[in-house]
């Protein structure tokens, strides 16, 4: 995993060229802890702190309301200026678009970022909307009814990538 991490780190250095007017934000929970990581390895790379900021999205989500009536809402922290920015946006994995579709819509209502690109640790396939990563750690193909679980140690585990039947 690590080893993914800084490589969609470096990818991110490359394709940008320079870090001014570079931010993270990562989406909850494991989205942001996976943002940290990469947040650190390049300003170890570059030596400037970049920005980075959590993103809740559940109240964004197509289906929060076929998944309960009261949905646990986390802390959205943005703590600088989206306007004009080059935003990397960070999930663990990516599977129908819906969930990035919900987290781009939350983080314009923080402002217009220049550009969104996205960051995943995995790509498991399987779109229901038009989008595509810019940087995957890896990809693999599961079937439908199969989960990919992201564990990590921050959340109280091992880093491992679980493919659930």
């Amino acid at each position: 995993m690590e080893l993914a991490l800084k490589r969609i780190a470096l990818q991110i250095l490359e394709k940008n060229h320079s870090i001014d007017g570079l931010a993270i934000v990562g989406i909850h929970t494991c989205g942001v802890y996976l943002a940290d990581r990469i947040r650190k390895i390049i300003t170890g790379q570059g030596g400037v702190q970049v920005p980075y900021g959590s993103l809740d999205i559940n109240l964004y989500r197509d289906d929060w309301s076929l998944i309960s009536q009261n949905p646990l809402v986390k802390t959205t922290d943005i703590p600088f200026a989206v306007e004009g920015r080059e935003i990397i946006l960070v999930d663990d994995v990516i599977f129908t678009g819906r969930t990035i579709r919900a987290a781009m819509d939350a983080l314009m209502d923080y402002g217009r970022p220049h550009s969104v690109q996205l960051a995943v640790l995995v790509d498991r396939g399987g779109r229901e909307l038009p989008i595509q990563p810019d940087y995957v750690g890896m990809g693999t193909d599961v079937l439908a009814d199969e989960r990919i679980q992201v564990m990590l140690q921050e959340h109280g585990g091992i880093d491992q990538v679980v493919i659930e039947h």
